[in-house]
């Protein structure tokens, strides 16, 4: 059978048009625009990522939709615990609604993002860098130069936290926006952890004691059409690595699940947002809650689909810089079965590699 690779000319030197590509700062978006027919090589995933974009569930499953309305009454909120604690031991994602975010701002920030990208290349080209971890960065793929293919999406990124990032520095088309939500989506993730803690049997507030939502990356994806969306995907599997992400979507589709083995296409609720774990809070849970994989497959609409994500993590590790299980949920009869890594192992694991499904915490399992 043919192959992605049995297409590619001999002389085709994919390096050089990677370096091309990203030195031109235009992006996919940029590509799309350009009315090209045909998606470039190096966009053409292998036939093992390509073969299952068709294989999501047969049967009629959605994520977990949560209302947080009434948190504030005893019997509610017991109620809310345990929803938000099976949905995210079972699934690892769910949707939450009622959860103190006006739909206008919601609307607003979408509408934000989505002028950030819809502008002239030379004005985004200013933002356009590979600096990961601090400021503002636009690009397209962060893992352009590690991964085996790239994918369909642009993406703004900010970090928002522990340090405040001064307004100034983001992009004037949706500098206010980003602001704003930087302050709405940590309301959110704070108020969700206090019920994750609680559904370890914690504290309400111990993971805000733990500074697990202190430190905050803003990205504002963008996937144009695309051409070719067979060849290709806007994202792919993986799981995210910080405590918990908060998610704001268009209405256009694309974002899949991983559950029970087959891919479950998520259909966006107008006014919700979607919470899921990462690979870090699965560690420190020792099990309990599960970052699963999920991915992002190659916009076949006109309209772009845009995706706001906030990645919420720690900012202070243990004593010497490491982290694993919190100690009040081990027992005897509950070891750990993830054992203490240095936070140097965990950010290198996660720059030196391109996006993949759970490299990391496969490689702190303790082995029986």
């Amino acid at each position: 059978m043919a192959t992605a690779a049995d297409a590619t000319p001999p002389s085709y030197d994919r390096m050089k048009a990677v370096k091309e590509f990203d030195e031109s700062k235009m992006g996919v978006k940029g590509l799309s625009d350009s009315g090209i027919a045909s998606i470039p090589e190096f966009f053409i995933h292998p036939p093992h990522t390509l073969s299952d974009l068709k294989l999501t569930s047969k049967t009629a499953r959605s994520l977990p939709v949560i209302d947080l309305a009434g948190l504030e009454s005893a019997d509610r909120r017991r109620t809310i615990v345990d929803q938000v604690k099976e949905a995210a031991k079972t699934w690892g994602f769910f949707q939450v609604v009622n959860h103190g975010v006006p739909v206008a701002v919601l609307d607003e920030t979408i509408r934000a993002v989505r002028a950030f990208h819809d502008q002239p290349r030379d004005v985004k080209a200013k933002y356009y860098k590979r600096e990961e971890g601090r400021g503002v960065m636009y690009a397209s793929n962060n893992d352009l130069y590690r991964t085996e293919a790239a994918s369909w999406h642009d993406s703004l990124q900010a970090w928002m936290g522990p340090e405040p990032l001064p307004p100034e520095e983001l992009p004037e088309a949706c500098r206010w926006e980003v602001a704003a939500w930087d302050g709405h989506a940590r309301g959110v993730a704070e108020k969700v952890m206090e019920l994750l803690s609680e559904g370890l049997g914690l504290e309400r507030g111990r993971f805000k004691e733990l500074t697990f939502s202190e430190s905050r990356a803003f990205v504002g994806h963008c996937y144009p059409y695309c051409p070719e969306p067979d060849r290709t995907v806007g994202i792919t599997a993986h799981t995210d690595p910080g405590i918990v992400t908060v998610l704001l979507q268009n209405g256009i589709k694309g974002l899949q699940v991983k559950h029970d083995g087959e891919w479950v296409e998520v259909s966006p609720v107008h006014g919700g947002l979607i919470i899921n774990v990462g690979d870090f809070l699965q560690i420190v849970s020792n099990g309990d809650y599960k970052s699963v994989q999920h991915r992002v497959v190659a916009n076949s609409e006109k309209e772009p689909r845009i995706s706001i994500v906030m990645f919420f993590n720690l900012s202070k590790w243990k004593g010497s810089g490491h982290y694993g299980p919190l100690p009040e949920l081990l027992s005897p009869e509950r070891p750990a079965i993830y054992r203490d890594f240095t936070a140097q192992e965990f950010f290198n694991n996660f720059y030196s590699k391109g996006l993949d499904s759970k490299s990391f915490i496969e490689k702190i399992e303790i082995q029986n």
